[in-house]
């Protein structure tokens, strides 16, 4: 058996998981982030770089990739790992993000979706069969079903509509699958309605997947409406599978979703924040454009060990920025995915050895949200 996930143990202070995941390509240990690849590269980022920083997995988005350079390409290059040249596990969203982020030029209906390419304007369709024919070609070793993801802004009889068709078109996702040699995910619905994400839950699990994700979060809602929801829903997925919350990738986000039992993240966040100058630290983010780091001679951060911050200062960083140089964005990149990747082997070590409770609190209150955490956690159940 090419896939199997492992729950290695619990904290006792919270509902952090510490897991395993085997896959064809390799093993993924959790918690942790995905790099997004959305056309098969981690933009101004190599495969060896990602390598150089411990990342596990990627992604890549079927949405992307059936667009340009099409499966036909792909095929006649030896599949996405082979083209791209990454050996390691790669994870493929259905394109059902893409449904929500390109609604202006879709029509939705029972069949599936059909758009408007965003590149020459040509017509497609895609539907549970095709999305997972084209992951399938590509190859991946965890794919995700085609799911309908509303806005945040969203009606309540939209968002409940929407997670009806999420669950009916997971069924037909199943039954397309042919592969036996990777994984398939379903994804939970209901935008920030506890009812909705409880009969979503009970849907898609009772079908019956490899993992499960919870999808239409960090859409427009606020993070006090996220924390809440991922508070309630994630206890909802089977304990035995992994727990995937799709598309959030802020430290504060992690940092209190793993507390409640997440265990894989992506975000397209630490990369498209790099090129627009913005790094991580854990007592804040720094916006690399201000006049105040010309002469700044100290690294992003004095905790980071990355190639960035052990060879490079927050000066010439900005001197690269205003120059528009390429490395720039490049280094910054490097060093946001491996300020979330290091942070993930911190909390995992942490669940290891019962200090993640402190631990999380600790880099919550370096980045303001020590108040917000202690709220949500204080509310009853919904």
């Amino acid at each position: 058996m090419s896939y199997a996930f492992t729950l290695l143990g619990d904290d006792a202070g919270s509902a952090a998981r510490r897991g395993r995941l085997q896959t064809l390509h390799g093993v993924i240990e959790t918690p942790t982030f995905m790099p997004v690849g959305t056309l098969g590269t981690v933009k101004g980022v190599t495969p060896a770089q990602l390598k150089a920083l411990g990342a596990q997995v990627i992604l890549g988005n079927t949405y992307h990739l059936y667009l340009r350079p099409g499966m036909e390409v792909v095929e006649a290059l030896g599949g996405l790992h082979r083209m791209a040249g990454w050996d390691r596990p790669i994870l493929t969203d259905s394109g059902g993000f893409q449904v929500f982020s390109l609604r202006d030029r879709s029509t939705i209906r029972e069949s599936g979706v059909t758009f408007s390419s965003h590149l020459d304007g040509s017509r497609h369709v895609l539907t549970p069969e095709s999305a997972i024919a084209i992951q399938e070609t590509l190859g991946s070793d965890i794919m995700m079903v085609f799911d309908e993801c509303p806005p945040a802004d969203a009606s309540a009889q939209r968002v409940r509509a929407a997670m009806e068709r999420t669950t009916r078109w997971a069924k037909r996702c199943l039954e397309a699958r042919t592969r036996d040699d990777n994984a398939l995910f379903g994804i939970v619905q209901g935008g920030v309605d506890p009812q909705l994400r409880e009969v979503s839950a009970r849907a898609i699990t009772e079908i019956g997947f490899d993992g499960y994700a919870l999808g239409g979060l960090s859409v427009g809602e606020g993070r006090y409406d996220m924390w809440r929801s991922v508070r309630h829903a994630a206890p909802l997925l089977p304990t035995g599978s992994p727990r995937y919350l799709m598309g959030v990738g802020t430290p504060e986000d992690l940092l209190f979703s793993v507390g409640h039992g997440i265990d894989m993240f992506d975000c397209v966040l630490p990369t498209r924040n790099a090129r627009n100058a913005r790094v991580f630290t854990f007592a804040g983010d720094l916006n690399l454009r201000n006049a105040a780091f010309r002469l700044d001679d100290r690294p992003i951060s004095d905790t980071c060990d990355c190639y960035t911050c052990t060879n490079f200062s927050r000066g010439y960083l900005r001197h690269l920025h205003k120059a528009k140089e390429l490395l720039f964005s490049t280094l910054t990149s490097i060093h946001n995915l491996g300020f979330l990747i290091a942070m993930m082997g911190r909390l995992r070590s942490a669940i290891e050895d019962g200090t993640f409770v402190e631990l999380r609190r600790d880099l919550l209150a370096k980045r303001g949200c020590l108040e917000l955490l202690d709220q949500v956690e204080a509310e009853a159940p919904r």
